[in-house]
């Protein structure tokens, strides 16, 4: 596993993931998220902390790239890349969205919009992750085997 194999599908990935959440958390969910100024930055405060949210989100794709072509069998990118983007998404609706919801005091209504948000987009970027992901050519060889 080299640096490029990694590093391209973690950069595709983090494109694919800030774009689908400024569209969805910054823009769609926007009024929803300033009827609770008391837990939620208003977008121009998230706005002027953007660049520190950017790095560690990039820093987190090359983590997630990683356990992504560790955990690759060899398959159609577009199927590995969407269970684990399932895989995924479960982790982050599980461990992250649903004990948010008990520990932040938000309406279910937006606690639901963001689960379901959060699984969406963690199985996007799972399925840019396993189109983009090339495995070394003996790695795939071996998968058949």
């Amino acid at each position: 596993m080299t640096l490029r194999r990694i590093a391209v599908p973690a950069l595709v990935a983090w494109l694919v993931d800030s774009v689908y959440g400024y569209v969805v958390f910054g823009v769609m969910l926007n009024n929803e998220f300033a009827q609770y100024p008391a837990v939620f930055r208003s977008f121009e405060a998230v706005s002027s902390l953007m660049p520190m949210m950017l790095a560690s989100s990039l820093a987190g794709f090359v983590a997630v790239a990683y356990i992504f072509a560790k955990g690759h069998d060899g398959g159609s990118g577009l199927k590995e890349g969407l269970w684990f983007g399932v895989v995924l998404g479960s982790l982050m609706v599980f461990l992250v969205a649903v004990p948010s919801y008990v520990i932040y005091n938000v309406g279910q209504k937006l606690a639901l919009e963001m689960i379901v948000c959060t699984f969406v987009e963690m199985v996007l970027d799972g399925v840019a992750l396993g189109l983009v992901y090339k495995p070394a050519p003996t790695a795939v060889r071996a998968a058949r085997v």
